[in-house]
């Protein structure tokens, strides 16, 4: 099915499963240990043996020897792999380093061998035996001193063009009346998900089943099967559940390829997960960012020049932070400049952590917008609706499909008591508190996926639907269960949902925010499908046929659903069908916007920062589930708030890795730190995105949280933060002095 024209009513519409607040159809597995994870994958493989990884000691240089004697000597080493004894092994498309590195080093923490053993303590205690001797090279680490030299990045379809130009900025900045010209800084971040990267392993002569933590299967497949050199069609991956990705699990990473080489040398499944420091030096972050942002307005608080440059770094090949895109879009301006520029730094690997972009770019824009309206002594949610626009800054004949931003503001501005805020800062005190309100716009823009599915009716009136859609605890399993319930017009337990297996149809898979909107738009494309077959069968005419309560009828006459799929014969009924997308994206531009809201605590003493309430309104288009919806979004809150307080990643700049490589040393936000979170969801449908009219919600929470914390912390203080995190260090000397 092919989406290229605006979506009018069709089966989504009726509401009677989809749009409903529904429990995950998921979590009696979770709660009960029952659902099963790549590393505990007992049911698929008989007596597996244990492999664990040695990383790398240095960040960029070269093996001068490796000492294995000791190591293959210990008690119940059953194999080690390393570059040398692995055959030739090529590079999947979506990764930067090597993921098996040797006899050159790419960076801190590359898998140089992995030892395999009857036990993980077997495994553990051998790899300590490895010994290995390097030939350090000098290597790059510092973003601020490449900063000067760093080129501008390659444009890529993904981050569009590494610079844009409208009108002209450099003469209308220097004109501007009123001007701000600063400087912001994000540190690296960590998934830190609380799942390690996890593979069990085996081979069945020539051909390779992982049991792995993957958000993207397809892609996986691809990969695993470019970097061993074998057929695509020989490697299947199966990923039902994931403990949590947020673009850490994307790619095939070193535990998936080393688990596979593992277990062709030992002659036996092989289990491997990451240790946590590992996690973080081994796999990909989140890259820290420069950010310069200049802006000029007339004294009436429209902006007439709106400049945004960033700086991140990355390993060679790879990609930037493309944190001054959502300033393309964001706000009114007649005249525009945004750079990306990528230097090139030996640390590791950079890349997609959730809300690429628009995260840490949100993260500056929004204090400079608070900024500005300070000069220009207006309100910020004031100044930010001046400054709206209902088409693409840079294409003006280019309107956006849904634009309630505005809405979003007013709305929360109202729920949140904004009118109590005090415009001028370090004017209200709760006891040994200075406390202050601050606020910000939300924006990601929606991308939408090929994605399919396979629909089976059975002869007891059970919807079945397979795709390689993954489940990363956003509750994918509930709402495609929901649209295929509300498409076939069966209840939702009368709907089974397979998930996560590359020999199901080829979905969108998870991430970028596209997942619940794309694959579910998959599953309708295949249950349209499937309902052209049951009315054929039963003697109706399709587009006549109306499904409910388990039935498919035409005016007085009525089947069973059930009925039809016995008559078919004992396989039943299958239909399979892809959703992809025309022209539509590029006749409008699809984004989903919102506001945030916080209030935070200061102590007047200590500048320990306590963030007190918080509130997220949203214009996401239509709302699947609003329980789901609601989840994805105050854990996107919360990850924003560790963005904006406590998580940075501690760059050696001498040696180049993440120093605090652990959860002990790498801290984000607990039950203690998250006070109550309020959500509100704008009634919206979006019938240029898809027939869901659907847009994705599960990254917009993080985009613009951690501003409005730093704005609040400004508010309650006076103290403007413009280097994240916001830590009590860059505020204790500069705080008011108070009675």
């Amino acid at each position: 099915m092919k989406f290229d024209t605006p979506a009018t009513s069709n089966p989504i519409d009726q509401l009677k499963v989809i749009g409903q607040a529904t429990d995950r159809i998921d979590g009696p597995l979770k709660t009960r240990g029952a659902a099963p994870y790549a590393y505990e994958r007992h049911d698929a493989v008989p007596n597996p043996a244990y492999g664990y990884i040695v990383g790398a000691g240095i960040a960029k240089g070269r093996i001068a020897s490796m000492d294995l004697d000791a190591a293959r000597a210990a008690p119940g080493v059953l194999a080690i792999v390393t570059a040398g004894s692995a055959g030739k092994l090529g590079k999947g498309k979506f990764n930067t380093a090597k993921l098996l590195g040797g006899p050159e080093i790419d960076h801190y923490h590359q898998a140089l061998a992995l030892v395999v053993a009857d036990t993980f303590e077997q495994a553990r205690a051998a790899a300590q035996l490895v010994r290995i001797a390097y030939e350090r090279t000098p290597g790059k680490f510092d973003l601020a001193a490449a900063k000067d030299s760093a080129p501008l990045a390659k444009p890529s379809d993904f981050a569009g063009p590494s610079e844009t130009q409208v009108g002209d900025f450099a003469g209308a900045f220097a004109a501007a009346p009123v001007q701000l010209d600063a400087s912001y800084s994000t540190p690296d971040q960590s998934h830190a998900m609380m799942e390690p990267h996890a593979t069990t392993a085996a081979w069945q002569g020539d051909k390779l089943t992982l049991w792995t933590a993957n958000q993207m299967i397809d892609w996986s497949v691809g990969d695993m099967a470019a970097t061993l050199g074998i057929p695509k069609s020989h490697v299947r991956l199966v990923s039902p559940f994931i403990g949590g990705g947020f673009g850490g699990k994307l790619w095939v990473r070193a535990d998936a390829l080393l688990a596979a080489l593992g277990a062709r040398a030992a002659g036996r499944p092989v289990k491997v997960a990451l240790q946590r420091p590992l996690m973080i030096n081994n796999t990909t972050h989140r890259p820290a960012t420069l950010q310069r942002i200049r802006l000029g307005a007339g004294r009436d608080g429209k902006l007439t020049a709106i400049g945004h440059e960033c700086w991140s770094g990355d390993l060679p090949e790879g990609q930037p932070e493309t944190s001054a895109n959502q300033t393309r879009l964001l706000y009114a301006g007649a005249n525009r400049f945004t750079a990306t520029r990528l230097a090139v730094l030996d640390l590791p690997e950079g890349n997609a952590m959730r809300a690429p972009g628009e995260a840490p770019g949100l993260m500056a824009l929004e204090i400079a917008m608070d900024e500005m309206a300070e000069k220009l002594g207006l309100d910020p949610i004031e100044f930010r609706a001046l400054n709206d626009t209902q088409v693409d800054p840079e294409q003006a004949g280019r309107p956006f499909s849904q634009r309630r931003l505005i809405e979003c503001l007013r709305l929360g501005a109202e729920h949140f008591g904004w009118s109590r805020r005090q415009a001028q800062p370090a004017q209200v005190r709760d006891g040994r508190w200075l406390v202050g309100m601050g606020v910000a716009a939300a924006f990601r823009n929606n991308l939408l996926m090929k994605s399919a599915a396979r629909v089976r009716l059975d002869n007891k009136g059970v919807v079945t639907v397979e795709t390689d859609m993954t489940d990363i605890g956003t509750g994918s399993y509930t709402i495609i269960a929901q649209t295929a319930a509300e498409v076939m017009g069966v209840p939702l337990e009368k709907v089974q949902v397979r998930l996560g297996d590359s020999d199901f149809p080829v979905s969108c898979g998870s991430g970028g925010q596209w997942g619940g909107n794309s694959s579910t738009s998959g599953v309708y494309a295949a249950c349209m499908k499937l309902r052209e077959t049951i009315a054929t069968r039963a003697g109706f005419t399709p587009l006549e046929a109306i499904f409910e309560d388990g039935m498919v009828r035409v005016a007085d006459r009525a089947v069973p659903l059930a009925q039809v799929a016995q008559e078919a014969g004992d396989k039943g009924l299958v239909a399979e069908d892809f959703m992809e997308y025309g022209d539509l994206g590029n006749k409008y531009q699809q984004s989903t916007f919102g506001a945030h809201f916080v209030e935070v605590g200061v102590d007047a003493a200590t500048g320990e920062i306590r963030v007190r309430r918080m509130l997220a309104v949203c214009a996401a288009g239509r709302i699947l589930n609003p329980k789901a919806a609601r989840s994805q979004v105050i854990g996107a809150m919360t990850m924003g708030v560790g963005a904006a307080l406590m998580e940075e990643l501690a760059v050696d700049k001498r040696h180049g890795f993440f120093v605090n490589h652990d959860l002990a040393g790498y801290e984000v936000p607990v039950h203690a730190d998250i006070p109550h979170q309020d959500v509100i969801f704008l009634d919206e449908t979006d019938p240029v995105s898809s027939p869901m009219k659907a847009k994705g919600v599960g990254e917009l929470g993080i985009c613009g949280i951690a501003a409005a914390v730093a704005n609040a912390v400004y508010n309650a203080t006076g103290v403007r933060v413009r280097d994240y995190p916001v830590t009590l260090d860059k505020l204790l000397e500069r705080l008011p002095n108070v009675v």
